[in-house]
């Protein structure tokens, strides 16, 4: 910086830091913050809440203690931002006991923790299938008078439903609805998921006609939570029936949906629609694991259509996508003895 025979003032110095970071240049950040200590240039609170941020999107969670006895020597205070960040880097590493220590550290040094605070907690618990945790975080919340948001409950209401425990997230919903907190269609997709993880489809589709209610419509993790359903339930008829619905929308599966809807048509022998499922994953660059690749490949073998399935095969190996672990050897070792291999 000296070169040009100038200093920037701190401000700008954190304006261009944090562009930095939007951008996920991390390394030239902290580079650029290395350089502003060099020449002496004074970091405020907000320079080192950048700093800790970038250390803990780095994964250098043990940097960010460096930074706190930094902000100590130089007679700076964590703010309840510098504790969220940190909190957010270590929940992201899923080491929950550590984010739990550091909210504990607030109270020491006067800070108050907030809904983010406790928004991060929550999510970070759910993420790693603690629920239990999770709901004591938000009854702890709750506790301390900070009204939970819509954020807090669909957090909640997913990782209930995640793990197929609908009750308990019916019961998040009404209390949501209770204290004057809008649903939004990430709360209905949420509990649709739920609903369909259960085989619950009926009570599903309900929700579903609820969105019009409040104003808002299916998109794709709709339809992916709605074709897991009938999936479960082995109903492929209306799974595919769910999935040309969804393509008409203007929405596409994802790599799981495509996989599952893919295995469930084979296992009922529906071999034609599952080729058209799998035509469309191609076109968007994706395709099943192999073991739902080679029930397919190995159900169209035992139907007579063979050589479907080798044509499938050279388009998988044209397009650059045939799966690790697919041996294609194995189809035509699984035809019956009688097929005509060349038909």
């Amino acid at each position: 910086m000296k070169d040009y025979g100038f200093l920037p003032i701190t401000k700008s110095c954190n304006a261009y830091l944090s562009s930095l970071l939007d951008s996920h240049r991390v390394d030239i950040a902290l580079g650029f913050y290395r350089e502003m200590r060099r020449c002496r240039l004074s970091p405020n609170v907000y320079t080192f809440n950048i700093v800790i941020h970038a250390f803990c999107m780095s994964g250098k969670l043990e940097k960010t203690m460096e930074v706190l006895r930094e902000m100590e020597i130089m007679d700076f205070s964590p703010t309840v931002a510098s504790y969220n960040t940190l909190i957010a880097g270590y929940c992201n590493k899923g080491l929950m006991s550590l984010a739990m220590n550091h909210k504990s550290s607030m109270g020491k040094d006067g800070v108050h923790p907030n809904v983010v605070t406790f928004n991060t907690l929550i999510n970070g618990f759910c993420k790693e299938g603690k629920l239990h945790e999770a709901n004591k975080v938000f009854n702890e919340m709750k506790a301390l008078n900070l009204a939970p948001t819509i954020v807090t409950y669909n957090t909640l209401i997913s990782g209930y439903s995640q793990v197929g425990k609908s009750e308990m997230s019916n019961r998040l919903y009404e209390d949501m609805l209770k204290n004057g907190v809008k649903a939004d269609i990430l709360t209905y997709n949420a509990l649709i998921l739920g609903l369909c993880k259960e085989g619950k489809t009926k009570k599903a589709a309900y929700l579903v006609k609820e969105l019009d209610k409040d104003n808002l419509v299916p998109n794709a993790s709709t339809f992916s939570a709605l074709i897991s359903g009938q999936c479960v339930r082995r109903n492929s008829d209306r799974a595919f029936q769910l999935y040309k619905t969804m393509i008409r929308s203007g929405f596409h599966p994802n790599e799981n949906t495509y996989s599952m809807l893919i295995s469930t048509l084979c296992k009922n022998e529906y071999f034609d629609a599952a080729v058209q499922v799998l035509n469309d994953m191609m076109d968007r660059s994706m395709v099943p694991d192999s073991g739902t690749l080679f029930e397919l490949h190995k159900g169209l073998s035992q139907c007579a259509k063979n050589q479907l399935a080798m044509i499938l095969c050279k388009k998988l190996e044209d397009r650059h996508l045939m799966p690790k672990g697919f041996d294609k050897s194995k189809i035509i070792s699984s035809q019956p003895e009688n097929e005509d291999k060349t038909s």
